[in-house]
């Protein structure tokens, strides 16, 4: 199968939160009701073991006057093709799909939370209670099995949520960017190229960090290796520095004795 991925286009989303409700009916996931936050209109807040998919609101301007506006995005695991919590995962309880879909089988899962700490997205959830993982699968079990897009896709009103292959979305993206510029707006691609491509791409009328979303992210092994790699390597020169040492000692001693 190709690899199939999901553009999410900022410019034409209304935040009206039908990707949650509908992520929700199909996967079966239980409401959250955390009340009145004060953040906007948004009282989802963030993505948990509950809430797959979250659609944020970012206020930009003060007190409603000409300038201000509202950014949307509807946001969810980003299945990068270099996927920090595959790499971690110490049971093989994550894997990827023939789709490029990262998931989880928590009948594997061992709470052992690695994926956790390994997202540079913040994305996988750990639930206490039933002691697993958690995370948007891009519905493969309509995209494999049924042939079918993901259910936020679906009830999407504005085709703000894309679905197709990696490359259709690409080109896709790349046509939206130039519509958004050649209307004077700025417009930016993200996931093309971070994690070695996100197969759920966007784009943005504002930096990733307005969305929450890190301009450069990396994974935290990565510098966990390179940091090991430096201690290894430090390690060996003082072994080589005590070995020198102890040599010197004894010839010395040895001239001492003649």
């Amino acid at each position: 199968m190709a690899t199939m991925s999901m553009l999410v286009d900022t410019s034409i989303c209304i935040g009206c939160k039908g990707c949650e409700v509908a992520c929700k009916q199909w996967n079966e996931l239980p409401a959250e009701i955390k009340g009145f936050s004060g953040q906007s209109y948004d009282n989802t807040l963030s993505l948990s073991f509950d809430t797959w998919c979250h659609v944020g609101f970012v206020e930009q301007g003060a007190d409603y006057t000409q300038d201000f506006r509202w950014l949307f995005v509807s946001d969810r695991c980003k299945h990068c093709a270099e996927a920090g919590c595959l790499e971690v995962c110490p049971t093989g309880a994550i894997y990827r799909t023939e789709t490029g879909a990262v998931n989880i089988n928590t009948n594997v899962c061992n709470g052992c939370q690695n994926c956790v700490s390994s997202c540079p997205f913040g994305v996988v959830s750990f639930d206490h209670d039933k002691g697993v993982v958690g995370k948007c699968t891009l519905c493969t079990d309509r995209t494999e099995t049924l042939g079918r897009e993901p259910a936020c896709v679906a009830a999407c009103p504005t085709d703000s949520l894309v679905w197709g292959s990696r490359n259709d979305m690409l080109a896709l993206a790349e046509k939206k960017r130039a519509r958004l510029r050649g209307a004077g707006g700025p417009a930016k691609i993200y996931g093309k190229n971070e994690l070695g491509g996100l197969n759920v791409m966007f784009v943005l009328q504002d930096e990733p960090e307005m969305y929450g979303l890190p301009s450069n992210p990396v994974l935290p092994q990565t510098n966990v290796v390179h940091g090991y790699t430096f201690t290894a390597a430090g390690s060996v020169l003082l072994g080589i520095a005590a070995l020198v040492a102890l040599r010197n000692r004894r010839v010395g001693a040895e001239d001492m004795e003649d």
